[in-house]
């Protein structure tokens, strides 16, 4: 543990990440610094941000253009809030949920279907069966 993290595998269950506290608080500060100095480039620089990031997320280019500003923007606060809190899932959910837009965008012919118009409302259902509360 003093040279490397240890990963427990488990059968049943996510793995497990042991780690000393120090490492640990490195990688969170690390990443911090990292995330609110991408953050002050994007506000300063919007055009920048969205090419930097677009070469670790060529996937942008399938967004149409007026939407990669959200996307960046969200993206990071996403980031910073991670950083600073220790939650990462947000911002890995937010990168996963974008990913999947900018691949439906990527697709003419999906994309104009999911633009709409949609006919009614849908097929009616029925109640679920089961106890009623």
């Amino acid at each position: 543990m003093d040279h490397a993290d240890v990963i427990l595998e488990r059968r049943d269950e996510e793995n497990l990440v042991l780690m000393r506290e120090e490492r640990f608080g490195a990688a969170l500060t690390s990443l911090n610094f990292a995330a609110r100095s991408l953050s002050v480039l994007a506000a300063r620089h919007e055009a920048l941000a969205e090419e930097v990031l677009a070469e670790e997320l060529p996937w942008l280019h399938w967004l149409p253009e007026h939407e990669r500003p959200q996307c960046v923007r969200e993206l990071l606060a996403d980031l910073r809030a991670g950083a600073e809190t220790g939650l990462l899932l947000p911002f890995a959910r937010n990168l996963a949920a974008w990913r999947a837009t900018a691949e439906a965008w990527s697709d003419p012919e999906l994309a104009q279907k999911l633009q709409g118009p949609f006919e009614g409302n849908g097929p009616e259902l029925g109640r679920p069966e089961g106890d009623a509360a």
